[in-house]
């Protein structure tokens, strides 16, 4: 039997194709930030805690590819650089501007999964679970980034509505690539 346009199983593989490529490219971001910042400073540590939390989030993604037999999206090598340049730059602006990325970067994952649970209803119990899970976790990482002065980065709101529009050409992007 053949998948009908609007089948659940061909919109959840695109969204595990998509999730993965989001959580690869937030371990990239704060691998970037922390080779600039170090391990040392009250920001790095908090990076380093949600980093491990990012490549939680892609381990899961990644298994989840590997039993149901989704494909990576092409542009990993892309993401892969992009990430590292995007978390590095910031760093090295400030560890404010750090923290700026961080909150752009995980608003807009907010909204897509928040998006994606809507979507998916009731059609996929695992992927929803581990989404709104997941969600929980990026919305604490957005709040930890506000409270460590993401919003007083120099052009804060140019900063973040840069971030806020590449994250949303990654995500459309990876859907289908």
């Amino acid at each position: 039997m053949s998948w009908k346009p609007g089948d659940a199983r061909r919109a959840s593989r695109s969204m595990i194709r998509v999730d993965q490529a989001g959580e690869f490219g937030a371990t990239r971001i704060y691998a970037g930030q922390l080779a600039v910042l170090g391990d040392r400073s009250p920001a790095a540590r908090a990076i380093a805690g949600m980093a491990n939390q990012e490549e939680r989030h892609r381990a899961f993604f990644d298994a989840m590819m590997a039993r149901r037999g989704v494909r990576p999206t092409l542009l990993e090598p892309i993401w892969n650089v992009a990430g590292f340049a995007l978390g590095a730059v910031t760093a090295a602006i400030s560890p404010e501007a750090a923290m700026a990325c961080t909150a752009a970067v995980e608003t807009e994952i907010d909204k897509h999964y928040e998006d994606q649970l809507v979507a998916l209803g009731d059609s996929d119990p695992e992927l929803t679970d581990a989404i709104r899970d997941f969600q929980a976790e990026e919305v604490e990482h957005r709040e930890t980034a506000l409270a460590a002065g993401a919003e007083s980065a120099v052009g804060y709101p140019v900063l973040s509505g840069l971030i806020r529009l590449g994250c949303k050409v990654a995500i459309a992007t990876a859907k289908r690539i």
